[in-house]
């Protein structure tokens, strides 16, 4: 028997579908669940960060391959990246956030029509929590997981500091936060949406009841239940009745 995905079918100029009938119900799910950097913003914080210190390419490579799944081992890249950064100052981490880092369109909209209709929303990011925190907290999103980058004296150490549930948020580690967050909300992965872009967001997305790929890597829009491949992410609300 095949374990291929059923083909995509195109609901809409740039939005595909792929084994979902809609019109969908929003209220039957409970957690929205979103990657951060290339799908809730508009960059990749890690190679925006290199771009301080002159080494943006060198790392920009090495992200582009992890997001592409040719890399499997995603936390050596991350180390390998992480690494690369040592010297970058807390001003420059303020300057990414404030001149470069915007929310990617239709982003606070679906956010919130996903809180009207009583969904929690998890930013869970193989990203750093000195963006995952302040994008929680202006979103106002319910939980957030991400890596946290070493400071001392005001600068980068070139290191990631292990945290109480774990060293790096990978792919593995974002289907356990997701797996996690429906057991403490008291739900099934069923009656969760994923939203991801790049390879690490596979395993999360395999285990929601629905699975959405903005404007993603091929590997990825090809398992996904939604592409959205033009538009805001907000366009994933023409599948849900009422929207």
């Amino acid at each position: 028997m095949s374990s291929l995905p059923p083909p995509a079918t195109e609901f809409a100029p740039g939005l595909h579908i792929r084994g979902i009938v809609p019109p969908l119900r929003l209220a039957d799910f409970k957690l929205i669940a979103f990657d951060m950097d290339s799908t809730l913003i508009n960059i990749e914080c890690v190679d925006e960060i290199a771009d301080a210190v002159g080494r943006k390419a060198q790392v920009a490579a090495i992200t582009e391959a992890a997001m592409r799944g040719e890399i499997t081992d995603f936390k050596d890249s991350l180390r390998r990246r992480v690494a690369l950064l040592k010297g970058v100052t807390e001003a420059d981490l303020m300057q990414v956030y404030r001149s470069r880092l915007q929310l990617n369109p239709g982003a606070a909209e679906l956010v919130l029509a996903c809180k009207a209709a009583g969904l929690k929303v998890l930013l869970v990011s193989g990203g750093f929590t000195y963006f995952a925190d302040r994008l929680r907290d202006r979103l106002a999103l319910d939980f957030a997981r991400s890596n946290r980058l070493e400071i001392v004296d005001g600068a980068l150490t070139g290191h990631i500091l292990p945290q109480s549930w774990g060293d790096i948020c990978d792919g593995a580690m974002k289907r356990e936060t997701l797996e996690r967050t429906c057991s403490l909300i008291g739900c099934e992965p069923a009656q969760a949406i994923a939203v991801g872009d790049g390879a690490n967001d596979l395993e999360m997305m395999g285990v929601a009841g629905l699975s959405v790929a903005y404007r993603a890597k091929p590997k990825v829009r090809a398992q996904a239940s939604v592409a959205i491949d033009m538009g805001g992410l907000d366009r994933l609300l023409t599948l849900f009745e009422g929207h």
